[in-house]
């Protein structure tokens, strides 16, 4: 068993006002908790990870490259590995949600980009 505490989980701010937290996880699955101001954009992106967003509060626009889905609270979505895409937080109040990685990824991997 390896519990993770929220209050003590490893955490960073990609840029400000978005922040991510590393959830309990391995190498074959990764969670990681994060909140999106309102108006904030994540680059287009890609990773060879199969990622599910769930959102919990708020509201979270995915945009792929030809098409785009909005997610209120407890709607997700699928990203297949190496799907270009990136999350806007289209509305007024903060975005809320988690993140699952199949395989794991490394949690810093918004700071290893340019």
């Amino acid at each position: 068993m390896q519990p993770v505490l929220f209050n003590k989980a490893e955490t960073y701010e990609p840029e400000d006002g978005w922040r991510r937290v590393a959830m309990a996880g391995s190498d074959r699955f990764s969670f990681e908790w994060f909140e999106k101001p309102p108006g904030h954009t994540s680059p287009t992106h890609h990773h060879e990870n199969e990622q599910v967003c769930l959102v919990t509060e708020g509201e979270l626009t995915l945009v792929f490259e030809s098409e785009a889905v909005t997610l209120g609270p407890y709607d997700s979505v699928l990203v297949e590995s190496g799907e270009p895409h990136r999350a806007e937080n289209t509305g007024e109040e903060p975005a809320r949600g988690v993140d699952a990685f199949a395989p794991g990824r490394s949690f810093d991997f918004w700071l290893d980009r340019e």
